[in-house]
Protein backbone atom coordinates (compact mmCIF):
# COMPACT_ATOMS: atom_id res chain seq x y z
CA UNK A 1 0.00 0.00 0.00
CA UNK A 2 1.49 3.32 -1.11
CA UNK A 3 0.39 6.87 -0.41
CA UNK A 4 1.63 10.20 -1.73
CA UNK A 5 3.48 12.28 0.88
CA UNK A 6 3.40 16.03 0.23
CA UNK A 7 6.60 16.41 2.25
CA UNK A 8 8.69 14.04 0.10
CA UNK A 9 6.67 14.74 -3.08
CA UNK A 10 6.50 11.05 -3.93
CA UNK A 11 4.54 7.90 -3.17
CA UNK A 12 5.82 6.01 -0.16
CA UNK A 13 5.15 2.59 1.29
CA UNK A 14 2.62 3.06 4.07
CA UNK A 15 4.16 2.01 7.37
CA UNK A 16 2.39 3.48 10.41
CA UNK A 17 3.92 3.44 13.87
CA UNK A 18 1.66 0.61 15.02
CA UNK A 19 -1.64 -1.14 14.43
CA UNK A 20 -3.47 2.08 15.30
CA UNK A 21 -3.16 4.78 12.65
CA UNK A 22 -3.06 8.23 14.25
CA UNK A 23 -4.83 10.59 11.87
CA UNK A 24 -5.46 14.33 12.21
CA UNK A 25 -7.50 16.37 9.72
CA UNK A 26 -7.98 20.13 10.02
CA UNK A 27 -11.57 21.01 10.83
CA UNK A 28 -13.77 24.01 10.15
CA UNK A 29 -14.07 27.53 11.50
CA UNK A 30 -17.84 27.67 12.09
CA UNK A 31 -18.90 31.18 11.17
CA UNK A 32 -21.15 30.30 8.20
CA UNK A 33 -22.76 27.33 6.46
CA UNK A 34 -20.37 24.67 5.17
CA UNK A 35 -20.06 24.49 1.39
CA UNK A 36 -19.39 21.58 -0.93
CA UNK A 37 -15.69 22.43 -0.97
CA UNK A 38 -15.76 21.29 2.66
CA UNK A 39 -17.75 18.23 1.62
CA UNK A 40 -15.09 17.39 -0.97
CA UNK A 41 -12.31 17.41 1.62
CA UNK A 42 -14.15 15.47 4.32
CA UNK A 43 -15.57 12.90 1.87
CA UNK A 44 -12.03 12.13 0.71
CA UNK A 45 -10.63 11.74 4.22
CA UNK A 46 -13.70 9.75 5.26
CA UNK A 47 -12.97 7.28 2.46
CA UNK A 48 -9.28 7.11 3.42
CA UNK A 49 -10.25 6.37 7.01
CA UNK A 50 -12.82 3.74 5.95
CA UNK A 51 -10.30 1.99 3.73
CA UNK A 52 -7.60 1.90 6.41
CA UNK A 53 -10.09 0.15 8.68
CA UNK A 54 -10.93 -2.35 5.92
CA UNK A 55 -7.18 -3.01 5.59
CA UNK A 56 -7.12 -4.09 9.22
CA UNK A 57 -5.90 -0.95 10.98
CA UNK A 58 -7.46 0.67 13.99
CA UNK A 59 -7.75 4.38 13.25
CA UNK A 60 -7.87 7.18 15.78
CA UNK A 61 -9.25 10.14 13.85
CA UNK A 62 -9.10 13.65 15.31
CA UNK A 63 -10.68 16.70 13.68
CA UNK A 64 -10.63 20.06 15.43
CA UNK A 65 -13.09 22.94 15.58
CA UNK A 66 -11.63 26.46 15.48
CA UNK A 67 -14.40 28.10 17.50
CA UNK A 68 -12.69 31.44 18.10
CA UNK A 69 -11.26 33.45 15.22
CA UNK A 70 -11.40 36.93 13.65
CA UNK A 71 -14.11 35.79 11.24
CA UNK A 72 -16.26 34.44 14.06
CA UNK A 73 -15.79 37.64 16.06
CA UNK A 74 -16.73 39.85 13.10
CA UNK A 75 -19.74 37.75 12.06
CA UNK A 76 -21.05 37.53 15.63
CA UNK A 77 -20.80 41.31 15.99
CA UNK A 78 -22.68 41.79 12.71
CA UNK A 79 -25.47 39.44 13.85
CA UNK A 80 -25.61 40.82 17.38
CA UNK A 81 -24.92 37.48 19.08
CA UNK A 82 -22.06 36.11 21.15
CA UNK A 83 -19.15 34.35 19.47
CA UNK A 84 -19.98 31.19 21.44
CA UNK A 85 -23.59 31.21 20.22
CA UNK A 86 -22.60 31.81 16.61
CA UNK A 87 -19.89 29.12 16.59
CA UNK A 88 -22.14 26.57 18.30
CA UNK A 89 -24.96 27.21 15.82
CA UNK A 90 -22.79 26.73 12.74
CA UNK A 91 -20.97 23.78 14.26
CA UNK A 92 -24.34 22.04 14.77
CA UNK A 93 -25.22 22.83 11.17
CA UNK A 94 -21.86 21.43 9.99
CA UNK A 95 -22.38 18.27 12.02
CA UNK A 96 -25.83 17.85 10.47
CA UNK A 97 -24.28 18.23 7.02
CA UNK A 98 -21.65 15.59 7.76
CA UNK A 99 -24.33 13.19 9.01
CA UNK A 100 -26.43 13.78 5.91
CA UNK A 101 -23.37 13.08 3.75
CA UNK A 102 -22.69 9.81 5.62
CA UNK A 103 -19.31 11.10 6.81
CA UNK A 104 -18.37 9.24 9.98
CA UNK A 105 -17.90 11.36 13.09
CA UNK A 106 -14.32 11.86 14.37
CA UNK A 107 -13.16 9.92 17.40
CA UNK A 108 -12.25 13.25 19.01
CA UNK A 109 -13.46 16.75 18.16
CA UNK A 110 -11.43 19.15 20.31
CA UNK A 111 -12.37 22.82 20.32
CA UNK A 112 -9.87 25.67 20.49
CA UNK A 113 -11.72 27.28 23.39
CA UNK A 114 -11.66 23.99 25.30
CA UNK A 115 -7.90 23.54 24.93
CA UNK A 116 -6.61 26.93 26.13
CA UNK A 117 -4.52 25.44 28.95
CA UNK A 118 -2.83 22.99 26.56
CA UNK A 119 -2.17 25.77 24.06
CA UNK A 120 -0.71 28.09 26.70
CA UNK A 121 1.53 25.29 27.98
CA UNK A 122 2.90 24.73 24.48
CA UNK A 123 3.47 28.43 23.85
CA UNK A 124 5.26 28.77 27.19
CA UNK A 125 7.51 25.87 26.25
CA UNK A 126 8.43 27.57 22.98
CA UNK A 127 9.17 30.83 24.82
CA UNK A 128 11.35 28.99 27.37
CA UNK A 129 13.41 27.41 24.57
CA UNK A 130 13.86 30.70 22.72
CA UNK A 131 11.64 29.80 19.76
CA UNK A 132 9.05 32.41 20.68
CA UNK A 133 8.94 35.85 22.30
CA UNK A 134 6.34 38.07 23.92
CA UNK A 135 5.60 41.57 22.67
CA UNK A 136 2.85 43.88 23.91
CA UNK A 137 0.68 41.05 25.17
CA UNK A 138 1.09 38.86 22.08
CA UNK A 139 3.54 36.03 21.46
CA UNK A 140 5.31 35.38 18.14
CA UNK A 141 7.28 32.43 16.76
CA UNK A 142 10.86 33.05 15.53
CA UNK A 143 10.84 31.51 12.05
CA UNK A 144 14.58 32.06 11.47
CA UNK A 145 15.44 29.70 14.35
CA UNK A 146 14.03 26.69 12.49
CA UNK A 147 16.40 25.02 10.04
CA UNK A 148 14.49 23.70 7.06
CA UNK A 149 11.50 26.00 7.42
CA UNK A 150 9.64 25.78 4.10
CA UNK A 151 10.32 22.07 3.54
CA UNK A 152 6.65 21.17 3.19
CA UNK A 153 5.88 23.85 0.62
CA UNK A 154 9.32 23.28 -0.96
CA UNK A 155 10.33 26.92 -0.82
CA UNK A 156 12.93 28.92 1.08
CA UNK A 157 11.86 31.22 3.93
CA UNK A 158 12.77 34.26 1.79
CA UNK A 159 10.60 33.12 -1.13
CA UNK A 160 7.76 32.26 1.23
CA UNK A 161 7.94 35.74 2.69
CA UNK A 162 8.03 37.36 -0.75
CA UNK A 163 4.97 35.46 -1.91
CA UNK A 164 2.88 35.79 1.25
CA UNK A 165 0.71 38.54 2.59
CA UNK A 166 2.65 39.17 5.79
CA UNK A 167 1.04 41.40 8.37
CA UNK A 168 3.54 44.09 9.28
CA UNK A 169 3.83 44.97 12.94
CA UNK A 170 6.28 46.86 15.03
CA UNK A 171 5.82 44.13 17.62
CA UNK A 172 7.58 41.52 15.47
CA UNK A 173 11.32 40.97 15.40
CA UNK A 174 11.05 39.91 11.75
CA UNK A 175 8.16 40.26 9.28
CA UNK A 176 7.86 36.49 8.75
CA UNK A 177 7.34 35.66 12.44
CA UNK A 178 3.83 34.36 13.07
CA UNK A 179 1.53 34.83 16.04
CA UNK A 180 1.00 32.16 18.69
CA UNK A 181 -1.03 34.26 21.14
CA UNK A 182 -3.00 37.37 20.20
CA UNK A 183 -3.48 40.15 22.74
CA UNK A 184 -7.18 40.90 23.03
CA UNK A 185 -8.78 44.06 21.73
CA UNK A 186 -11.53 45.85 23.69
CA UNK A 187 -14.78 43.89 23.59
CA UNK A 188 -13.22 40.69 22.21
CA UNK A 189 -13.43 37.32 23.97
CA UNK A 190 -10.22 36.61 25.87
CA UNK A 191 -8.57 34.20 28.27
CA UNK A 192 -5.92 34.93 30.91
CA UNK A 193 -2.33 33.99 30.11
CA UNK A 194 1.21 34.72 31.36
CA UNK A 195 1.38 37.45 28.67
CA UNK A 196 -1.95 39.05 29.40
CA UNK A 197 -5.54 38.46 28.24
CA UNK A 198 -5.85 37.18 24.70
CA UNK A 199 -6.64 34.18 22.52
CA UNK A 200 -4.68 31.58 20.59
CA UNK A 201 -3.37 32.09 17.09
CA UNK A 202 -4.63 29.79 14.36
CA UNK A 203 -1.60 27.57 13.82
CA UNK A 204 -0.84 26.69 17.44
CA UNK A 205 -4.30 25.20 17.98
CA UNK A 206 -3.75 22.21 15.70
CA UNK A 207 -0.27 21.52 17.05
CA UNK A 208 -1.51 21.52 20.63
CA UNK A 209 -4.53 19.35 19.87
CA UNK A 210 -2.66 16.76 17.80
CA UNK A 211 0.01 16.56 20.50
CA UNK A 212 -2.57 16.07 23.26
CA UNK A 213 -4.79 13.54 21.49
CA UNK A 214 -2.36 11.69 19.19
CA UNK A 215 1.15 12.10 20.62
CA UNK A 216 4.41 13.63 19.45
CA UNK A 217 4.44 11.92 16.04
CA UNK A 218 1.28 11.22 14.09
CA UNK A 219 0.90 8.99 11.06
CA UNK A 220 -1.35 11.05 8.77
CA UNK A 221 -2.12 14.74 8.75
CA UNK A 222 -4.69 15.84 6.20
CA UNK A 223 -6.22 19.00 4.84
CA UNK A 224 -6.74 21.04 1.71
CA UNK A 225 -3.83 22.10 -0.49
CA UNK A 226 -4.51 25.70 0.52
CA UNK A 227 -3.32 24.81 4.05
CA UNK A 228 0.19 23.72 3.03
CA UNK A 229 1.43 27.26 3.60
CA UNK A 230 1.30 28.85 6.03
CA UNK A 231 -0.80 26.64 8.29
CA UNK A 232 0.86 23.24 7.96
CA UNK A 233 4.33 24.69 7.45
CA UNK A 234 3.95 26.53 10.74
CA UNK A 235 2.55 23.46 12.47
CA UNK A 236 5.72 21.56 11.61
CA UNK A 237 7.97 24.38 12.84
CA UNK A 238 6.30 24.86 16.20
CA UNK A 239 5.57 21.16 16.88
CA UNK A 240 9.09 19.90 16.16
CA UNK A 241 10.59 22.84 18.04
CA UNK A 242 8.43 22.13 21.10
CA UNK A 243 8.92 18.35 21.27
CA UNK A 244 12.43 18.14 19.81
CA UNK A 245 11.19 15.10 17.90
CA UNK A 246 11.10 14.65 14.12
CA UNK A 247 9.04 14.05 12.16
CA UNK A 248 5.93 15.67 13.55
CA UNK A 249 3.98 13.88 10.79
CA UNK A 250 5.01 10.78 8.82
CA UNK A 251 2.63 11.31 5.88
CA UNK A 252 1.16 14.63 4.79
CA UNK A 253 -1.96 14.20 2.62
CA UNK A 254 -3.57 17.17 0.86
CA UNK A 255 -6.72 17.14 -1.20
CA UNK A 256 -7.20 19.26 -4.31
CA UNK A 257 -9.55 22.22 -4.21
CA UNK A 258 -13.04 22.59 -5.58
CA UNK A 259 -13.45 25.32 -8.15
CA UNK A 260 -16.46 27.20 -9.41
CA UNK A 261 -15.42 28.42 -12.83
CA UNK A 262 -11.85 29.74 -12.61
CA UNK A 263 -11.77 30.40 -8.85
CA UNK A 264 -11.48 28.29 -5.72
CA UNK A 265 -14.82 27.94 -3.96
CA UNK A 266 -14.55 29.74 -0.63
CA UNK A 267 -16.54 31.72 1.90
CA UNK A 268 -14.27 34.75 1.54
CA UNK A 269 -14.89 34.94 -2.21
CA UNK A 270 -18.62 34.47 -1.74
CA UNK A 271 -18.85 32.00 -4.62
CA UNK A 272 -19.95 28.98 -2.65
CA UNK A 273 -22.74 26.45 -2.86
CA UNK A 274 -23.64 25.18 0.58
CA UNK A 275 -23.91 21.50 1.37
CA UNK A 276 -27.59 22.02 2.21
CA UNK A 277 -28.21 23.65 -1.16
CA UNK A 278 -26.47 20.78 -2.93
CA UNK A 279 -28.43 18.20 -0.94
CA UNK A 280 -31.61 19.98 -1.94
CA UNK A 281 -30.84 19.15 -5.57
CA UNK A 282 -28.87 15.90 -5.41
CA UNK A 283 -28.53 12.83 -3.23
CA UNK A 284 -25.62 12.38 -0.86
CA UNK A 285 -24.53 9.43 -3.01
CA UNK A 286 -24.48 11.60 -6.13
CA UNK A 287 -22.32 14.21 -4.41
CA UNK A 288 -19.95 11.44 -3.27
CA UNK A 289 -19.72 10.00 -6.75
CA UNK A 290 -19.02 13.46 -8.16
CA UNK A 291 -16.18 13.96 -5.64
CA UNK A 292 -14.73 10.45 -5.88
CA UNK A 293 -14.76 10.54 -9.66
CA UNK A 294 -11.59 12.62 -9.39
CA UNK A 295 -8.45 11.58 -7.50
CA UNK A 296 -8.33 13.24 -4.09
CA UNK A 297 -5.13 15.17 -4.93
CA UNK A 298 -6.58 16.66 -8.11
CA UNK A 299 -8.67 19.85 -8.39
CA UNK A 300 -12.34 19.46 -9.19
CA UNK A 301 -14.66 21.88 -11.00
CA UNK A 302 -18.27 22.13 -9.88
CA UNK A 303 -20.90 21.82 -12.58
CA UNK A 304 -24.58 20.97 -12.58
CA UNK A 305 -24.02 18.66 -15.56
CA UNK A 306 -21.42 16.62 -13.68
CA UNK A 307 -23.69 16.26 -10.66
CA UNK A 308 -26.67 15.29 -12.79
CA UNK A 309 -24.53 12.58 -14.38
CA UNK A 310 -23.45 11.46 -10.90
CA UNK A 311 -27.10 11.23 -9.85
CA UNK A 312 -27.85 8.95 -12.78
CA UNK A 313 -24.81 6.84 -11.89
CA UNK A 314 -26.01 6.59 -8.29
CA UNK A 315 -29.39 5.40 -9.51
CA UNK A 316 -27.73 2.67 -11.61
CA UNK A 317 -25.97 1.40 -8.50
CA UNK A 318 -29.20 1.55 -6.45
CA UNK A 319 -30.93 -0.54 -9.08
CA UNK A 320 -28.07 -3.06 -9.14
CA UNK A 321 -28.08 -3.63 -5.37
CA UNK A 322 -31.86 -4.12 -5.44
CA UNK A 323 -31.63 -7.02 -7.93
CA UNK A 324 -32.17 -10.58 -6.75
CA UNK A 325 -32.19 -12.39 -10.04
CA UNK A 326 -33.66 -15.69 -11.03
CA UNK A 327 -33.40 -19.19 -9.65
CA UNK A 328 -30.55 -20.37 -11.89
CA UNK A 329 -27.32 -20.69 -9.94
CA UNK A 330 -24.24 -18.86 -11.20
CA UNK A 331 -20.65 -19.34 -10.04
CA UNK A 332 -19.82 -15.80 -8.90
CA UNK A 333 -16.54 -16.57 -7.15
CA UNK A 334 -14.25 -15.69 -10.05
CA UNK A 335 -16.12 -12.49 -10.91
CA UNK A 336 -16.26 -11.36 -7.29
CA UNK A 337 -12.53 -11.95 -6.80
CA UNK A 338 -11.71 -10.15 -10.03
CA UNK A 339 -13.49 -6.94 -9.08
CA UNK A 340 -12.55 -7.11 -5.42
CA UNK A 341 -8.87 -7.35 -6.41
CA UNK A 342 -9.25 -4.47 -8.87
CA UNK A 343 -10.85 -2.38 -6.10
CA UNK A 344 -8.09 -3.19 -3.61
CA UNK A 345 -5.32 -2.56 -6.12
CA UNK A 346 -6.77 0.86 -6.89
CA UNK A 347 -7.18 1.88 -3.26
CA UNK A 348 -3.72 0.56 -2.35
CA UNK A 349 -2.32 2.97 -4.95
CA UNK A 350 -2.71 6.25 -3.03
CA UNK A 351 -6.45 5.75 -2.47
CA UNK A 352 -7.31 5.91 -6.18
CA UNK A 353 -11.08 6.19 -5.80
CA UNK A 354 -11.83 6.75 -9.52
CA UNK A 355 -10.30 3.37 -10.38
CA UNK A 356 -12.00 1.75 -7.41
CA UNK A 357 -15.32 3.15 -8.61
CA UNK A 358 -14.65 1.68 -12.04
CA UNK A 359 -14.42 -1.76 -10.42
CA UNK A 360 -17.71 -1.14 -8.61
CA UNK A 361 -19.54 -0.11 -11.77
CA UNK A 362 -18.05 -2.98 -13.76
CA UNK A 363 -19.36 -5.42 -11.17
CA UNK A 364 -22.78 -3.73 -11.33
CA UNK A 365 -22.83 -4.21 -15.10
CA UNK A 366 -22.02 -7.92 -14.75
CA UNK A 367 -24.80 -8.29 -12.19
CA UNK A 368 -27.31 -6.64 -14.53
CA UNK A 369 -26.25 -8.85 -17.43
CA UNK A 370 -26.50 -12.08 -15.45
CA UNK A 371 -29.85 -11.16 -13.90
CA UNK A 372 -31.27 -10.49 -17.36
CA UNK A 373 -30.29 -14.07 -18.18
CA UNK A 374 -32.18 -15.37 -15.13
CA UNK A 375 -29.14 -15.93 -12.88
CA UNK A 376 -29.17 -15.54 -9.09
CA UNK A 377 -27.25 -12.37 -8.14
CA UNK A 378 -27.14 -12.77 -4.35
CA UNK A 379 -23.39 -13.12 -3.64
CA UNK A 380 -22.40 -10.45 -6.15
CA UNK A 381 -24.95 -7.97 -4.82
CA UNK A 382 -23.58 -8.46 -1.31
CA UNK A 383 -20.06 -7.72 -2.59
CA UNK A 384 -21.29 -4.68 -4.49
CA UNK A 385 -22.88 -3.29 -1.32
CA UNK A 386 -19.71 -4.00 0.64
CA UNK A 387 -17.38 -2.22 -1.82
CA UNK A 388 -19.76 0.70 -2.22
CA UNK A 389 -19.89 0.97 1.57
CA UNK A 390 -16.10 1.30 1.75
CA UNK A 391 -16.55 4.44 -0.38
CA UNK A 392 -19.32 5.65 1.92
CA UNK A 393 -22.15 5.13 -0.57
CA UNK A 394 -25.53 4.38 1.04
CA UNK A 395 -27.49 3.45 -2.11
CA UNK A 396 -30.85 3.90 -0.37
CA UNK A 397 -34.08 4.86 -2.08
CA UNK A 398 -35.55 8.18 -0.89
CA UNK A 399 -38.80 8.09 1.10
CA UNK A 400 -42.12 9.10 -0.42
CA UNK A 401 -45.48 10.37 0.81
CA UNK A 402 -46.68 13.26 3.00
CA UNK A 403 -44.86 14.55 6.08
CA UNK A 404 -46.05 13.59 9.52
CA UNK A 405 -47.60 16.16 11.87
CA UNK A 406 -44.35 16.69 13.80
CA UNK A 407 -42.38 17.66 10.68
CA UNK A 408 -45.15 19.96 9.46
CA UNK A 409 -45.20 21.64 12.88
CA UNK A 410 -41.44 22.18 12.65
CA UNK A 411 -41.83 23.89 9.27
CA UNK A 412 -44.59 26.10 10.68
CA UNK A 413 -42.44 26.98 13.69
CA UNK A 414 -39.55 27.93 11.42
CA UNK A 415 -41.83 30.23 9.41
CA UNK A 416 -42.85 31.93 12.67
CA UNK A 417 -39.20 32.38 13.68
CA UNK A 418 -38.37 33.89 10.30
CA UNK A 419 -41.29 36.29 10.58
CA UNK A 420 -39.96 37.36 14.00
CA UNK A 421 -36.47 37.82 12.45
CA UNK A 422 -35.02 35.19 14.79
CA UNK A 423 -32.65 34.00 12.10
CA UNK A 424 -30.36 31.78 14.17
CA UNK A 425 -33.30 29.87 15.66
CA UNK A 426 -34.87 29.55 12.21
CA UNK A 427 -31.60 28.22 10.79
CA UNK A 428 -31.42 25.74 13.66
CA UNK A 429 -34.88 24.41 12.78
CA UNK A 430 -33.92 24.16 9.10
CA UNK A 431 -30.82 22.15 10.07
CA UNK A 432 -32.92 19.74 12.17
CA UNK A 433 -35.25 19.17 9.23
CA UNK A 434 -32.30 18.63 6.90
CA UNK A 435 -30.93 16.02 9.30
CA UNK A 436 -34.31 14.28 9.07
CA UNK A 437 -34.04 14.29 5.26
CA UNK A 438 -36.38 17.24 4.63
CA UNK A 439 -35.08 20.02 2.37
CA UNK A 440 -36.75 23.45 2.51
CA UNK A 441 -36.85 25.93 -0.34
CA UNK A 442 -37.73 29.56 0.43
CA UNK A 443 -39.25 31.54 -2.43
CA UNK A 444 -41.17 34.80 -2.80
CA UNK A 445 -44.41 32.83 -2.62
CA UNK A 446 -43.51 30.98 0.57
CA UNK A 447 -41.63 27.90 1.78
CA UNK A 448 -41.88 24.51 0.12
CA UNK A 449 -40.34 21.19 1.14
CA UNK A 450 -39.17 17.99 -0.48
CA UNK A 451 -37.42 14.81 0.56
CA UNK A 452 -33.68 14.66 0.04
CA UNK A 453 -32.91 12.40 -2.91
Amino acid sequence: MKIYNTLSRRKEEFSPQGDEVRMYVCGVTPYDEAHIGHAMSYINFDVIRRYLIVRGYRVKYVQNITDIDDKIINRAAAKGVSTAELAARYERSFTDDMTAMNIAAPDETPHATGEIDTIIEMIQGLVDEGYAYAAKGSVYFRVHKVAGYGKLSNRSPDSLLAGARVQTSDEKEEPGDFVLWKASKPGEPSWPSPWGPGRPGWHIECSAMSLKYLGQTIDIHGGGQDLIFPHHENEIAQSESFTGKKPFVKYWLHNGLLRLGEEKMSKSLGNLITIKEALGRYSADAIRLFVLGSHYRHPLTYSEEALEAAEKAAERLRQAVSLKGGETAFDWEQQIQRYRQAFTKAMDDDFNAPRALAAVFNLARVINRQVRQGMDAGPAVSTLKELAGVLGLMLEEPPEGPLDDEKMAMIQRRNELRAAKKWLEADEMRARLAEAGIILEDTSSGTSWKYRH
